[in-house]
C-alpha cells in the first residue's frame, strides 16, 4: 500500500500542529482554551501539559481565571487543587451565543414554547420533572413485579430534559437582554426611572 500514512507522520503533524499553537497564542490564551473545554476536575499538571507550558504558569493563570469565576477550585482526591469550567460561565457564554442569535421577540415566543411543552408532559405523565418520572416508574416497577405497565421511552425523557435545559438557557438570556436594557437606561444623562 503506498501513499499510506503511518504513526510517525500524525505524531509530527501534531506536533507542528501544536506548535504553531503554542507561536500564535500566549500561555494564558492556551490555559483558558483547554479549560473551556474541561466540565470534570483537572490538575495544574494536565492543563499545563495540554496547553504546553509549565506548571507553574498554568497554576499562575488558573488561578486568575479562578477569580474572574471563569473556572473553580476543587480538592483532588490526593488534597492537590483541581480545576474546571465554572457552571455559571458556562451559562452566560451560552446566553450570549442564544442573544446573538436569536431576536428578543423570537426568544420570548420559543420560551413560551417550550414552557407549553414541558406543561404537557407534566399533564401527560402526572409530575413536574423528569427525575420524578423515573423515580415513581422505578418504583412502580419494584412493586409491581408482574403488572404490566407501560415501558418508559427514553427518547422521551430525553426530550423533557433537554427542553427544560433549554428553557433555563433561554430565560437566562431573556434576562441577560433585560439587565442590557436597563444598563442602557442608566447610561443616558438623566435617563434613570429612580430620579424622575
Amino acid at each position: 500500500m503506498t501513499g499510506s500514512t503511518g504513526p510517525d507522520e500524525f505524531d509530527d503533524v501534531n506536533e507542528a500542529v501544536g506548535a504553531e499553537w503554542e507561536d500564535e497564542t500566549t500561555p494564558y490564551e492556551r490555559i483558558r482554551d483547554v479549560i473551556s473545554r474541561v466540565h470534570t476536575p483537572v490538575s495544574t499538571d494536565a492543563v499545563a501539559d495540554t496547553a504546553r507550558t509549565s506548571p507553574k504558569t498554568a497554576r499562575k493563570h488558573l488561578n486568575t481565571l479562578a477569580d474572574e469565576g471563569f473556572v473553580t477550585t476543587d480538592t483532588g482526591e490526593n488534597g492537590g487543587t483541581t480545576y474546571r469550567r465554572s457552571p455559571e460561565s458556562l451559562v452566560v457564554e451560552q446566553a450570549a451565543d442564544i442573544r446573538e442569535h436569536v431576536s428578543t421577540e423570537e426568544l420570548i415566543t420559543r420560551v413560551s414554547e417550550m414552557r407549553e411543552h414541558i406543561s404537557d408532559f407534566q399533564a401527560e405523565y402526572g409530575v413536574e420533572s423528569p427525575e420524578e418520572l423515573l423515580v415513581e416508574r422505578t418504583n412502580q416497577t419494584l412493586s409491581e413485579a408482574a403488572a404490566t405497565h407501560d415501558d418508559l421511552d427514553p427518547e422521551t425523557l430525553q426530550e423533557w430534559q433537554t427542553t427544560r435545559r433549554n428553557l433555563a438557557f433561554a430565560n437566562a438570556a431573556l434576562s441577560i437582554a433585560t439587565a442590557e436594557r436597563f444598563v442602557g437606561d442608566e447610561s443616558r444623562p438623566n435617563g434613570s426611572t429612580l430620579a424622575q
